[in-house]
């Protein structure tokens, strides 16, 4: 049965291979930060099952400390010139597309199909057949363009040193909500939410709750992480709990009232300040002040959706 472990050793070695291209290139004046970084990455992938929860904490404080002193810089990786791009582009024009689009529906194909089949673990079937379209996709397109065997994983570190750090900053989020709720946050929450504020009305308490959801993700970056916080402290003690509304609506659309703070937030790196890197705008903080509108009507709009459907069925 293939399990997630083989997902985590595949993208284990591919960072691996990101570290070893880093420390050989030596057009990059902090080549072995990056090349620490992706490496102490990849280590994490190929070996955080087996190396226990100390080492792995050991592995996450060194990677802060790599991007946070500024001990990373972009690369230089071998790519193919803009004119060779364009005329493969004029010559193939939408086809071109056609492999990106076989990730996807791998992933959805093998998810309906083959779940249940024993082939892989039902519980994460989705990331194995993600993972395993990705695999598909590459060989479609080499077989179809043929370029230089490495072309792909300089492609990859080309992209990846635009990015940088932030690139695991959703993993990071997403454990700082875990622990966030393992220590009771959302209890304390709860408490000095009921003690002041007014919330002896269903109307107020979803306010509260959708206002929470959009300030937690704004501060830590990620909805999932802002959820168990804000549910447990707001959603299921007084939503559910005092006033008898739906979990199930107030779950979805709660983490669409969290979806509106990532709109607004640079902590959602890899959505706000990532785009504007890879576009190379002038202002880094562009695409958060072209979403901040559209994120603040949206708020409104769940607010309101949640007020008028969580307590009606």
């Amino acid at each position: 049965m293939i399990t997630l472990e083989y997902v985590y050793v595949l993208t284990g070695l591919m960072g691996a291979a990101f570290a070893v291209l880093s420390a050989r290139d030596r057009t990059n004046p902090k080549r072995f930060g990056n090349a620490a970084f992706w490496g102490l990455l990849s280590l994490s992938f190929l070996f955080g099952s087996w190396i226990g929860d100390l080492a792995n904490g050991v592995l996450v404080i060194a990677l802060i400390a790599v991007g946070g002193f500024g001990l990373m810089h972009r690369g230089a990786a071998a790519s193919s010139t803009p004119q060779s791009r364009s005329a493969s582009a004029a010559a193939r024009g939408n086809v071109l597309f056609l492999p990106a689009l076989i990730v996807p529906a791998v992933a959805l194909a093998g998810t309906l199909s083959l779940k249940n089949s024993g082939l892989v673990d039902p519980k994460q079937a989705t990331l194995i057949f993600l993972a395993l379209g990705v695999l598909i996709a590459l060989a479609v397109c080499h077989a179809w363009l043929r370029p230089p065997l490495l072309a792909p994983i300089e492609e990859g570190r080309r992209l990846i040193d635009t990015i940088g750090w932030a690139a695991v900053l959703p993993q990071m989020l997403a454990s700082l909500g875990a622990v966030f709720a393992a220590s009771g946050v959302g209890g304390a929450v709860g408490h000095l939410a009921t003690q002041y504020l007014p919330l002896g009305t269903p109307f107020a308490c979803v306010v509260a709750y959708c206002l929470g959801m959009a300030l937690f993700t704004v501060v830590m970056g990620n909805a999932f992480a802002a959820f168990p916080v804000m549910t447990a402290g707001i959603g299921l003690p007084l939503i559910v709990h005092r006033f008898g509304g739906d979990p199930a609506i107030m779950s979805a659309i709660g983490m669409l009232a969290g979806f509106c703070g990532t709109l607004m937030t640079p902590m959602a790196a890899n959505f706000n300040l990532v785009p504007a890197a890879l576009l190379e705008l002038p202002d880094r903080n562009g695409v958060i002040r072209a979403q901040l509108p559209t994120a603040l009507m949206l708020l409104v709009a769940n607010t309101g959706l949640m007020a008028g459907l969580v307590y009606r069925f």
